[in-house]
């Protein structure tokens, strides 16, 4: 099921799923004039062509207390240290996203933290005690103006 062309009505279901994943399939139908069968069958299509991949919870991490949000660009020693660097990244939990980047950075990483010392701590103790990183460049996030996910 990987060719799946979604239409305007499965774009529609996965806007409102998107907005409340968990708004009732009678809704759905009630919204868009079809069966709740229609909006199940088209969700589980979507399912099963990869397009929708869970449901999740979104997270204020501020309220978590995780107030400085950074990226860090890594540059490694070595190209085949790349799987090792990011099983080792992974491990840490304020490291919450990872990219394989071309241009500067051999790694791209996404930071959370509840404060400077706290960042400090991570990039000291954790990051740049990686034995193939090289090198780091860190950025602050000084806000997020725009977080969206891709629309249908």
């Amino acid at each position: 099921m990987e060719n799946y062309q979604i239409d305007n009505l499965d774009k529609s279901i996965l806007q409102a799923l998107m907005n409340d994943a968990r708004i009732p399939y009678a809704e759905l139908a009630k919204r868009f004039s079809v069966s709740a069968g229609t909006i199940h069958v088209r969700v589980e299509k979507m399912k099963q062509a990869g397009i929708i991949t869970g449901t999740k919870v979104c997270i204020n991490a501020k309220k978590l207390g995780y107030d400085v949000c950074c990226f860090i660009g890594i540059n490694l020693k070595h190209a085949r240290d790349y799987q090792e660097t990011i099983a080792q990244l992974e491990s840490f939990e304020e490291v919450v996203e990872a990219y394989y980047t071309t241009g500067n950075y051999s790694i791209f990483i996404k930071v959370l933290s509840q404060s400077m010392d706290h960042l400090h701590d991570v990039l000291v103790n954790k990051i740049q005690s990686i034995e193939a990183i090289q090198s780091t460049e860190t950025l602050i996030s000084l806000q997020a103006p725009i977080m969206r996910e891709i629309q249908p």
